[in-house]
C-alpha cells in the first residue's frame, strides 16, 4: 500500500523541497457545526495534512488544552458515528487533502472494528493514528486496517531506543509521527538540535517520511523543526486558538477566522523552513 492520499502528499512537498504541515484539530469541537467550519478552513489556510481527533472521556496522553477540547465536544453531543460523518461532510468538498482519524482504542472497539474500518474508509479517512494500541496488538486493529486501505501510523519518541525502534516501525505507513517530548502534548517546547539527531535515527530504518509533533506552537519552532523533518504537527496551539475564540462557551464569529490565521501564519513557518538552504 504505497500509493495513498498520504503518501502522495508528502511526496508532493518534497518535490517543493519544503517538509509537510500537519493540523490537528478535535471533531465536534466546539460543536458539529463549526467544527465542520474549520475542517473546510483548515487546507486553504495552508495545511497539508488533517489529523481529526476522536473524542474520548479519559484521553492519557493528551494535555489540558487537547483534553478540554476532547471535553467540548463530547458536552456538544460528538460520537465516533457523528466523526466519521464529519470526515464524509469534509470529503464532500475536498477530495484530496488526507485525514487521519487520531485517538484511543476504547471507542473503536465499542463501535465495532470491522464496522469502524469500513465506515472510515467509505467516509474517506485515509488513516489512523491510535495511541494506546502497541505493536504487540496489530492483530488487533492495524492488521486489518492496513488490509483495508488504511494507512496505520505509528508513533516513535525520545524514549524508542534502536532495540525498539524496528517493533515499531514493522507495520507503520504513510509516515512516522515522532513525539519530540516526553510527556503529553503541548507541555514544552522541543529541542529542535536534538529532534534533528532523532529524525536522522529513525530515518536510518525506515523511508517513510518522519512527522514530528508535541509542544510545535508557533511559526519560528515549526521552521525550526521543519528543517530536518519531513512534516511538522501542530494541534494544542489550534485547538487553544477555538478555546480563545469562544463566548459564553460556544461559537463566535472570530472562530474559524481566530484558526485560520493561526494555521496561515504556521504555515508560513513550515514553508520558510528550509529557504535558505
Amino acid at each position: 500500500m504505497t500509493d495513498t492520499r498520504i503518501s502522495r502528499r508528502f511526496a508532493e512537498v518534497a518535490s517543493q523541497g519544503r517538509p509537510a504541515f500537519v493540523t490537528f484539530v478535535m471533531a465536534g469541537d466546539p460543536d458539529p457545526a463549526a467544527s465542520l467550519d474549520i475542517l473546510k478552513a483548515l487546507p486553504k489556510a495552508g495545511a497539508d495534512v488533517i489529523e481529526i481527533g476522536m473524542p474520548f472521556s479519559d484521553p492519557m496522553a493528551d494535555g489540558p488544552a487537547v483534553q478540554a477540547a476532547g471535553l467540548r465536544a463530547l458536552h456538544a453531543g460528538q460520537t465516533l458515528a457523528k466523526t466519521i460523518d464529519l470526515v464524509r461532510a469534509f470529503r464532500a468538498g475536498d477530495t484530496t487533502t488526507p485525514i487521519v482519524l487520531m485517538g484511543y482504542y476504547n471507542p473503536i472497539y465499542v463501535y465495532g472494528p470491522e464496522r469502524f474500518l469500513a465506515d472510515a474508509k467509505t467516509a474517506g479517512v485515509d488513516g489512523l493514528i491510535i495511541v494506546d494500541l502497541p505493536p504487540e496488538a496489530d492483530d488487533e486493529l492495524c492488521l486489518p486496517a492496513l488490509a483495508g486501505g488504511l494507512n496505520f501510523i505509528r508513533l516513535a519518541t525520545p524514549t524508542t531506543d534502536d532495540h525498539r525502534l524496528p517493533t515499531v516501525l514493522a507495520n507503520t505507513s504513510g509516515f512516522v509521527y515522532y513525539v519530540s517530548i516526553t510527556g503529553i502534548t503541548g507541555a514544552a517546547k522541543p529541542d529542535a538540535n536534538r529532534v534533528a539527531a532523532a529524525v536522522g535515527r529513525i530515518k536510518r530504518h525506515t523511508d517513510l517520511p518522519v512527522a514530528v509533533g508535541f509542544g510545535v506552537r508557533d511559526a519560528e519552532t515549526a521552521r525550526e523543526i521543519g528543517r530536518n523533518a519531513d512534516g511538522v504537527v501542530v494541534g494544542s496551539a489550534i485547538v487553544q486558538a477555538v478555546a480563545a475564540s469562544l463566548v459564553d462557551g460556544k461559537a463566535s464569529a472570530r472562530t474559524v477566522p481566530a484558526v485560520a490565521a493561526l494555521v496561515e501564519d504556521i504555515a508560513r513557518g513550515v514553508r520558510a523552513a528550509r529557504a535558505a538552504e
